[in-house]
């Protein structure tokens, strides 16, 4: 059993690829969450109380939510391009600009539409793609072939 699951697992050594398989697996069960229900996205995308009451407006409307789990699990995909092809520098680059639009996404909704605000449910995605970045960028010369 363990050693079918790590054939499954992306052949280049290192984290990075796993990291990357990984996130590219919990953005699926978010996909799925977001066409399933309306509770999670709500977290993220109604800033005040996270259950308003009937008479404050929602942001999340099932449209909205179906868009962000399409959205997300377009960026699944990247993901997973990326943590098995981690050496082929298109891949990379395309896997950075996926992080970078989930980053100016969730700070742009946070800091200039006002449609979140700071808490767990904003700060998971923040840290997750900041982090990733960073490590990303650090690692270009490690992982990508000439």
């Amino acid at each position: 059993m363990a050693s079918t699951l790590s054939s499954l697992l992306p052949p280049t050594p290192g984290l990075l690829p796993k990291w990357l398989l990984l996130t590219a697996l919990i953005s699926i069960g978010n996909s799925i969450q977001a066409y399933t229900t309306l509770h999670f996205t709500s977290r993220v995308y109604n800033p005040t109380p996270i259950d308003p009451p009937p008479t404050v407006p929602k942001h999340v409307t099932a449209l909205s939510s179906r868009t962000f789990g399409t959205w997300t699990f377009l960026a699944a995909v990247i993901r997973l391009y990326a943590a098995y092809n981690i050496t082929n520098g298109a891949v990379y680059q395309l896997a950075i600009w996926a992080y970078v639009t989930a980053f100016v996404h969730f700070t742009s909704e946070w800091m200039v539409f006002r449609t979140s605000r700071w808490g767990m449910p904003l700060a998971g995605p923040v840290i997750i793609s900041t982090g990733t970045l960073v490590w990303m960028f650090t690692q270009w010369d490690a992982y990508v072939t000439a």
